[in-house]
């Protein structure tokens, strides 16, 4: 499979048809795993990180589940390239700066992803559209168990899987889901659900893992530790805790609704408007108001048919989706333009909101008009 052919196809993940897709994005669990008697990557020089390579690469390719992948050596990306599989979340942003040594392996779907020397020798993860831990930790692990009779990972009888990460010693498993909470932020009260959810041992981060914003009203939630833990004990906890957080969103859009509603219509209307005749915009500024839009496809202000297409531009708007899809070398400027440009052409399919078909509540899909606020 060629990286034309990753760029013509949006991930399975992100086409919204899991459990709970209207609040959770993406399901994703990553295990790390290393070779016994070889230097982590970091501490490893180049021919032995090479020599790591040439051993796990055609062991994850012959792999049934990487039957016609997209296999690369990351020196053979260009810059662009990687962070175009960075913005899909199909490598990391540390994996995205190796060179010599290091490759990725992916499935044509998009659902399953391997880095080869990232921070771990071997950094497996799979991904899935809406709450389905479970179901990404079973693709997860059967291929971990695969790996596991060709190649000798370390391991010690107390401690688990030795990783480079103390953190990640264990398990070696890091489960996540990226969370879109609108209703939470508009009603100001993420930061108490923030702070909860870190007093339990789970952290919480923006759009591309640690150390990144929040855009878009999207959050990532994980397990922190792994060590002493079975991986289903972590992905039934973490489950319960999402579970908590898609009712607490569901109760503040529901407020919004009955409360704040002529807030929430203003809201929807103006990132309506704003994405249909704009003709320059920043990243950050698109995607909070495709937030609103999405948002607005929740509760009923736009068609259920109109949700893909906003999910596929989270994506598509990205700086180097637009770069790569202009095939040239745009400066900041040039990519805003084009920015708005593309959603411009892609909301011309999008219907004007329509208020009176707004769903009183968001969790169960039923219809009223605007109430009386008198």
């Amino acid at each position: 499979m060629k990286f034309s052919n990753v760029m013509a196809t949006a991930g399975e993940w992100l086409r919204g048809e899991g459990p709970h897709h209207q609040i959770v994005v993406s399901s994703r669990v990553r295990l790390a795993r290393n070779l016994r008697n070889r230097a982590f990557p970091g501490w490893a020089k180049k021919a032995e990180r090479t020599s790591i390579l040439d051993l796990i690469r055609p062991r994850v390719e012959e792999l049934t589940e990487m039957q016609d992948s997209f296999s690369e050596s990351l020196q053979e990306l260009s810059a662009l390239e990687r962070q175009v599989l960075v913005e899909r979340h199909l490598i990391s942003r540390e994996h995205a700066a190796k060179g010599v040594g290091s490759a990725v392996v992916m499935n044509r779907r998009q659902t399953l992803s391997i880095m080869i020397n990232e921070e771990d020798h071997l950094r497996m993860q799979s991904i899935r559209s809406g709450l389905q831990l479970k179901q990404a930790f079973k693709l997860v692990d059967k291929i971990d168990s695969a790996l596991e009779g060709k190649l000798e990972f370390a391991y010690d009888q107390r401690l688990g899987y030795l990783t480079a990460c103390p953190t990640n010693v264990g398990t070696g498993m890091r489960a996540s889901a990226m969370l879109h909470l609108p209703g939470l932020v508009l009603s100001e009260l993420i930061n108490q659900v923030i702070q909860a959810v870190s007093k339990i041992g789970l952290a919480v981060r923006g759009l591309y893992g640690e150390g990144t914003e929040a855009m878009g009203n999207l959050f990532q939630i994980s397990n922190q530790t792994t060590l002493g833990e079975k991986e289903d004990e972590i992905i039934n906890r973490l489950s319960k805790v999402i579970e908590t957080i898609i009712e607490k969103e569901h109760d503040a859009r529901q407020v919004l609704l009955q409360k704040k509603s002529n807030t929430l219509w203003d809201q929807i209307g103006r990132a309506y408007g704003v994405l249909t005749y704009a003709h320059a915009m920043a990243s950050k500024e698109a995607l909070n108001l495709l937030s609103i839009i999405k948002l607005g496809v929740d509760l009923g202000a736009f068609p259920e048919d109109r949700r893909l297409p906003v999910d596929e531009l989270f994506i598509d708007i990205q700086p180097a989706h637009l770069q790569k899809s202009s095939q040239q070398k745009l400066n900041a400027e040039e990519r805003d333009h084009l920015r708005a440009q593309i959603i411009r052409e892609r909301l011309k399919l999008f219907p004007k909101p329509d208020i009176s078909k707004m769903a009183r509540d968001s969790g169960n899909g039923s219809t009223a008009g605007p109430p009386n606020n008198e």
